[in-house]
């Protein structure tokens, strides 16, 4: 996308210094944590990957396309993907799309990085799947904190989930991503699906919707409760006859019964 930004560029150059040097996670072992930065103005894509490599834990690499980040992605896939949406050939939501409905990359961490702002941008974004959006201009010391906390919060869910739950009438499979009800597939949004596998780690316990917010959403600041009521009433309805299990407990928030 065209650069507009000359005071956020010059206001981005000056925090390049102020990074956190934190580390960030890696997946296994000692390797670098491997972070794809898909941006098509390369001064902004130069900035970010100078400041995510800075701990020295870091190897990011940059695309400025959305079919060359698919490629990327099969050819060496990464442990999270900083997206822009105003990429040429394939926009940013659609690269997400596709790599949410491959089960090898469904699970793949994706933070939004766009100059689109509205509410309704936002909402879309995290509805196909994205673990964060960041709007611009930004800061590159948020980013790289907002980078640490995705990593972070998909190896304790990773640590935490169990491989199949099955009741006899619900299964869902979280590696294959697969859930069906009395044998019949259910297709679920990427939002729908990190739900269903929380309250299933949380099974006969009662979860806040504030709970709900930071582990499922992130608890992203421009995302309300009442989305977290919009979302399990979905999922409910997908669920049928097993949506029963999902609980309601008034002034509290959510209990999944097993």
């Amino acid at each position: 996308m065209p650069c507009s930004y000359p005071l956020q560029m010059e206001r981005a150059r000056e925090l390049t210094g102020e990074v956190a040097t934190a580390e960030l996670p890696a997946r296994a072992g000692s390797r670098n944590t491997r972070v794809l930065v898909v941006e098509d103005e390369h001064d902004i894509a130069a900035l970010i990957k100078h400041a995510l490599e800075r701990s020295g834990d870091v190897q990011a690499s940059i695309v400025g396309s959305g079919d060359a980040a698919l490629r990327a992605v099969a050819e060496n896939p990464p442990d999270l993907i900083i997206l822009d949406l105003n990429l040429p050939v394939l926009s940013g939501t659609e690269v997400c799309r596709i790599l949410r409905g491959r089960p090898d990359t469904a699970n793949l961490p994706v933070i939004m990085l766009t100059a689109r702002t509205a509410e309704s941008d936002r909402v879309t974004g995290l509805d196909l799947g994205a673990d964060d959006y960041v709007t611009k201009p930004f800061s590159l010391r948020e980013l790289s904190a907002r980078v640490r906390a995705v990593l972070r919060r998909r190896t304790t869910m990773a640590g935490a989930k169990p491989a199949v739950y099955n009741s006899g009438r619900l299964m869902a499979d979280f590696d294959a991503v697969a859930v069906s009800v009395d044998g019949a597939a259910i297709r679920l949004t990427r939002r729908e699906f990190e739900l269903l596998r929380f309250f299933v780690e949380n099974k006969n316990r009662v979860v806040s919707r504030d709970r709900l917010l930071e582990r499922v959403w992130g608890y992203d600041r421009f995302i309300e409760t009442r989305s977290v009521d919009v979302h399990v009433g979905r999922l409910r309805a997908k669920l049928g006859p097993v949506g029963t299990q999902i609980e309601t407990v008034v002034g509290l928030g959510y209990r999944f019964v097993d």
